[in-house]
């Protein structure tokens, strides 16, 4: 019903809005101020903010194994950045004064409810004609990959909702200083790591990246920063998606899970490469010293070659078959083998 008065009014009964950026780029102040602004129009609205809602555990994904390696597992954190778009749904469909979380749910629930407080607070004092006023969430997190973001557009067309993105462009020396400044502040290097794996809205790649700014806060927000946000949420809000994707759309989605998951399988397969390499110089008995210089040049280089792998899949890859993909991944783990050699060599030279 919410959803027919909406389109009566010419506006979707909610906005998703996407906050993205490096840590501390200043997502969260952004939030407050669009917030208060939310309020001026009459508008229901809440920041979702993933670093509350996702417990710490969830976050350490970085394990050291054997001999200082590093690897990466993020199936945990996975899951719960679902949960959270799931808690969200669940919320659009059957916003109950209890909100409560689902059964298992591994977010937190406090930090949730919070979340949903003064959504609830503000339907209850609603008294306009037309029924609830319009519902904005700002889905507050860095967002690095495009797939991440585009499961929070799939969640806005399913219930033709409006969406939309902000782009926080924020220098890395600015957000380690201001990080530096928490009372419990993140690794530099996480940041550092980061700014290599980001990747900014591009609408000219993605055409479901349309509603989108880009915002410079290396400095303060300005009153004009605020306006931009506001006028493209206010847009998206009065220009809901339609359930109904083309065939174009549907390939670039495809092609973009398919690429991530062909990133995935090649991680992998580093990491047992990387995992040999050790092994090979542990049988050689080299000094500790050249073993952490070795599991530190490696584990850069894996980074490295990822970083790159990773652009040359998400632009230009095009796979229709899986022998394409098989094809794919043995020849980036022949070249990441290749290196791994080179670097053991080097390193088993010099002792």
């Amino acid at each position: 019903m919410a959803a027919q008065e909406a389109a009566v009014v010419g506006r979707a009964p909610a906005c998703l809005c996407v906050l993205c950026g490096l840590p501390a780029a200043g997502k969260s102040t952004l939030a407050l101020r669009v917030l208060s602004a939310a309020a001026q129009r009459g508008w229901r609205a809440s920041a979702v903010p993933y670093d509350d809602l996702i417990l710490g555990h969830a976050f350490h994904t970085r394990r050291v194994e054997g001999d200082g390696v590093i690897s990466n597992d993020h199936t945990e954190w996975r899951l719960h950045r679902q949960a959270v778009l799931r808690c969200i749904e669940q919320f659009l469909e059957n916003p109950q004064p209890s909100a409560q979380l689902p059964d298992g749910c591994p977010l937190n629930k406090a930090a949730w409810e919070q979340c949903i407080q003064a959504l609830l607070q503000s339907e209850a004092l609603d008294r306009s004609p037309a029924g609830q006023a319009p519902l904005v969430l700002l889905l507050d997190d860095n967002f690095y990959y495009p797939s991440m973001r585009y499961e929070v557009y799939q969640l806005a067309r399913k219930y033709s909702l409006g969406f939309c993105q902000v782009y926080l462009q924020c220098d890395v020396e600015s957000c380690i200083s201001r990080n530096q400044t928490r009372s419990e502040p993140i690794p530099s290097e996480v940041i550092l790591e980061m700014v290599n794996r980001l990747e900014s809205p591009n609408p000219q790649k993605y055409s479901w990246e349309t509603n989108s700014v880009s915002i410079n806060t290396t400095g303060n927000l300005s009153t004009c920063d605020i306006q931009r946000a506001m006028e493209l949420i206010s847009s998206s809000l009065c220009n809901p998606l339609s359930p109904f994707v083309d065939n174009t759309e549907q390939k670039e989605a495809d092609r973009l899970k398919c690429a991530t998951s062909v990133v995935h399988q090649i991680d992998q397969a580093c990491r047992r490469h990387i995992s040999e390499a050790m092994k090979t110089a542990r049988e050689n008995q080299l000094p500790p010293e050249h073993i952490r210089s070795l599991a530190a040049q490696l584990s850069a280089s894996k980074a490295t070659f990822l970083h790159s792998l990773r652009q040359q899949l998400f632009h230009e890859a095009s796979f229709t078959q899986e022998e394409d993909i098989d094809h794919v991944v043995k020849r980036a783990v022949d070249v990441f083998g290749h290196e791994k050699k080179e670097i053991l060599l080097r390193i088993i030279g010099d002792n």
